[in-house]
C-alpha cells in the first residue's frame, strides 16, 4: 500500500492499481493477481478458504451483536465497531469445536474476552463515568438485569464534554446466539433464531451536572418477553452515559462525549 501525493486524486483501478480513498487519505494498492476462482479450489488456498468462512460467521455473529444494541449504539459507537467486534468474535472461533473452516462460534462460553470492551475507542466509558457501583446484576435465568448506581457526586465521577449541562445513565442488554456451520447452507448460521440480535435498553432521568445526584439511581430491564432463553444464547449487558444540553428548558443530546462499555455477560 502506498499514499498518493499527486494533486490528482483518482479512484479505481488503472493499469493493475487500484487507487482509493481510506480516512481521509488518497492510497494505492496493486491489483491482486488471484483470481476468484483459483481461491475458491486450488488445494494450496485450503487455508484461506478456511480463515474466509470463519471471518464471514465471526462477521455475522457481529452483526448480531451489533443489531442488539440498535437502539442506543449511534449515539455511543464509534466507526470501527463493526470491524472491531467481527475481530473480538473472530479471536475466540480457535476454541470451539469442529474442523477448520467450519468451528462453532461459542460465545456463551467464551465471555470473559468481551468484559469491558467499549463500543467507542476515542470515549472509553470509565474514562467518562467512574462513580463506584457493583455494575449490571444479570438474572441466572437471564431474562433480567439491574443496575444499582450509589448517589455520587456529579463533579468528581463525570467527565463532561465542552456544553453538557446534563446526563442519563442506561442500562442495555442484548442477546446474542451462539452460531455454528450449516453444511448445506455453506455458511454460519445462529443456533436459535429467537431472542438473536434481540435487545432493550433503559435510561434513567436527566441528572444535573454539578453536584451530588441526590438518591440512588436503578435501572431495570425486564427481558421476561424472550423467556425461556436458550443455554447456547448470550445475554451481553451494556452501561452508558449520554450528555446532554440543556437550552430553554428543553434537552438536547450533544454530538460527542458519549460512550458504553459491556459491563456483564452471562
Amino acid at each position: 500500500m502506498a499514499v498518493n501525493t499527486s494533486f490528482i486524486k483518482l479512484e479505481g483501478t488503472l493499469d493493475g492499481l487500484t487507487f482509493y480513498n481510506k480516512d481521509g487519505e488518497n492510497l494505492v494498492k496493486k491489483k491482486t493477481q488471484v483470481s476468484k476462482n483459483r481461491i475458491a479450489n486450488a488445494p494450496e488456498y485450503q487455508r484461506t478458504r478456511e480463515n474466509n468462512q470463519e471471518f464471514g460467521g465471526s462477521a455475522k455473529c457481529g452483526k448480531a451483536f451489533r443489531e442488539s444494541f440498535a437502539g442506543i449504539s449511534r449515539l455511543v459507537s464509534d466507526t470501527y465497531l463493526s470491524a472491531r467486534i467481527t475481530a473480538k468474535i473472530r479471536s475466540i472461533v480457535p476454541n470451539g469445536p469442529g474442523l477448520r473452516g467450519e468451528r462453532n462460534i461459542d460465545l456463551v462460553d467464551n465471555l470473559e474476552p468481551f468484559i469491558g470492551f467499549n463500543f467507542n475507542l476515542s470515549k472509553p466509558f470509565d474514562s467518562q463515568f467512574n462513580a463506584p457501583s457493583p455494575g449490571p446484576d444479570i438474572a441466572d435465568t437471564k431474562d433480567s438485569v439491574r443496575w444499582n448506581i450509589p448517589d455520587f457526586n456529579t463533579d468528581t465521577f463525570v467527565h463532561k464534554p465542552e456544553g453538557a449541562t446534563h446526563f442519563k445513565l442506561a442500562l442495555a442488554a442484548g442477546y446474542v446466539s451462539n452460531y455454528e456451520w450449516d453444511a448445506t447452507l455453506k455458511a454460519y448460521q445462529p443456533v436459535e433464531e429467537h431472542p438473536n440480535a434481540a435487545g432493550v435498553v433503559n435510561y434513567s432521568d436527566a441528572i444535573d451536572i454539578g453536584g451530588m445526584v441526590g438518591s440512588d439511581t436503578n435501572l431495570d430491564i425486564d427481558l421476561s418477553a424472550f423467556a425461556p432463553v436458550p443455554v447456547t444464547t448470550a445475554l451481553f449487558a451494556s452501561t452508558a452515559i449520554v450528555f446532554y444540553q440543556k437550552v430553554n428548558d428543553e434537552l438536547y443530546v450533544l454530538a460527542q462525549g458519549h460512550s458504553m462499555k459491556i459491563a456483564a455477560a452471562k
